[in-house]
């Protein structure tokens, strides 16, 4: 399927190209709708965007652990700007329910495989921009150093024989640390019973009127020990339904669950903490509170392993911090002044920790986290790239 993007007032014409992949991979039972899974076959879908008339010896590569990156700014404006991008779905793309992030990364080392075989790209180079970061940092340090054999679950599933390829370079932009630590970050701790989420303790309640910002230090203290006690105390319970189901050694080898209120990071409310020049009182997501107590946000719906890999910052292998010390090839990280998605300090976290030798950071004053009605922050990011990218020999005809 070609399409003509005409979005653009300059640069380059562009086709978009369907992808479709598909793979060999045997499933104890099925994790996602559709064919996909128990059958024997994962499939993937993804947009590769060409600048008509263009010849690149170079991919940048997008992809999200659940989410499809094509409509969003940076792909397309790269793409006008001459450069040759692909846009990969995962098995999961648009439901992470039953998300686990080694599934992702053999996903992702599809497209890396196709690209260079198929396609004849030269050079790749990963773009982790958002939740793709984390799971770009995870995929390039198993490719790497590969070492993982199990999943946090313990089921078999070994990168190691993955023959995962590695990019030639890295783009981490508006990119959180982990999945995992984003929750931990803005679960409510209010909240006593995951069953009834309407009991809850007032005085760790952040949108009770009693409690306005500024937040003193001794209630920020208490408060981030009481998230990361909520998300110990729900893998506790996970990990016990899984040791139960196994135990009963019936057909019920999985479960899904709920997990309310998500959304109440103090940072929403507080410009005072971590500060930078994101707008107050808003999230991504719209109003904070809304989205706390709404059917959308993180980890709301999961299954017990996808919780593991995924959710628990305590056993989730795609802790990017972790994940940039195998990495060594040219690094440039990108922090937008303005994200109202991504906490201020996580992209530095990643670009200290990044082996590299070869690394620049920068950051975009002012950009939001989509650039939404900032053409202008939005073509200099991609200048600011572009140039990075040639300095090191990449995007050559």
């Amino acid at each position: 399927m070609n399409s003509n993007n005409t979005n653009a007032t300059t640069g380059h014409e562009v086709d978009a190209q369907w992808v479709h992949l598909q793979y060999s991979e045997a499933a104890q039972f099925k994790t996602v709708y559709g064919f996909s899974g128990q059958q024997g076959v994962v499939h993937l879908e993804g947009i590769r965007y060409v600048p008509r008339g263009v010849s690149c010896d170079t991919l940048l590569v997008y992809m999200h652990p659940a989410s499809t990156l094509q409509l969003l700014p940076m792909p397309t404006a790269m793409a006008r700007a001459g450069v040759h991008v692909l846009c990969a779905g995962s098995r999961y793309a648009r439901n992470d329910t039953a998300l686990i992030m080694e599934h992702v990364v053999r996903d992702l080392g599809e497209y890396m495989r196709h690209a260079r075989e198929v396609w004849g790209y030269r050079k790749v180079v990963l773009a982790g921009w958002s939740g793709g970061g984390s799971l770009s940092l995870y995929y390039q340090s198993q490719a790497e150093s590969p070492s993982v054999t199990h999943t946090p679950a313990g089921d078999a599933y070994d990168l190691t024989k993955a023959g995962l390829l590695p990019a030639d370079a890295f783009v981490l932009q508006a990119a959180h640390v982990s999945r995992a630590v984003v929750l931990q970050d803005w679960i409510d701790p209010s909240v006593l019973d995951e069953d009834n989420p309407d009991v809850r303790d007032d005085s760790l309640d952040l949108y009770h009127p009693d409690i306005k910002p500024p937040y003193s230090a001794e209630f920020m203290a208490r408060f981030r020990q009481a998230q990361q006690d909520r998300v110990q105390r729900r893998t506790a319970w996970v990990k016990g339904m899984l040791e139960e189901l196994k135990r009963r050694n019936g057909r019920e080898v999985e479960r899904g669950f709920v997990t309310h209120r998500t959304m109440a990071d103090p940072r929403f409310l507080d410009a005072a903490l971590d500060p930078n020049d994101r707008p107050i009182g808003v999230c991504y997501m719209g109003h904070p509170e809304t989205a706390n107590s709404g059917p959308i946000g993180l980890a709301r719906f999961s299954t017990l392993r996808a919780w593991l890999s995924q959710w628990s910052p305590q056993d989730t292998n795609a802790l990017g911090d972790r994940c940039a010390q195998q990495i060594t090839v040219p690094f440039l990280a990108l922090e937008h002044s303005a994200d109202d998605a991504v906490p201020q300090q996580h992209t530095r976290m990643v670009f200290e920790k990044a082996r590299s030798t070869d690394k620049e950071m920068q950051v975009i004053k002012g950009a939001t986290h989509y650039f939404v009605g900032q053409p202008e922050l939005l073509q200099s990011t991609v200048e600011l790239t572009l140039r990075w990218l040639k300095e090191r020999g990449f995007c050559n005809p």
